[in-house]
């Protein structure tokens, strides 16, 4: 079974940059859907950035702009690249895999069947 490890949490200052990465194990077949959620506290949790296997990139509407998803087949590493960071952006990040191209967009979390157990992003103002 597919097993998510997420890295590259920390804490920066807001204008800052990060990139968390999200390691994958157990890979047997490309992954049609992959996508970054997060959750702030006392926030519904939300779609960050997607991509599936169609080359079809998504972003929430507060993170377009500065915030880019790419994925490595040969290291079965899906990252994000978060610049230009706020206070606003601050919360628990989780990647996540399933299947349902191209329907499993940020809005459909019932694609998304494996999640890792999400890394802390702390953006000081």
């Amino acid at each position: 079974q597919v097993t998510l490890a997420e890295s590259g949490g920390g804490s920066v200052q807001a204008g800052g940059s990060l990139i968390l990465s999200c390691a994958a194990s157990g890979v047997r077949s490309a992954p049609e859907c992959l996508a970054w959620f997060r959750q702030a506290p006392g926030k519904e949790r939300e779609g960050v950035a997607s991509k599936n296997i169609y080359g079809a990139t998504d972003y929430g509407n507060s993170v377009k702009g500065r915030f880019t998803v790419s994925h490595s087949d040969s290291k079965n590493t899906l990252f994000l690249q978060m610049n230009d960071l706020k206070f606003e952006d601050t919360g628990i990040y989780y990647c996540a895999t399933g299947t349902g191209a191209p329907h499993c967009n940020l809005g459909n979390e019932r694609f998304y069947g494996t999640w890792g157990q999400g890394t802390q992003v702390t953006v000081s103002p």
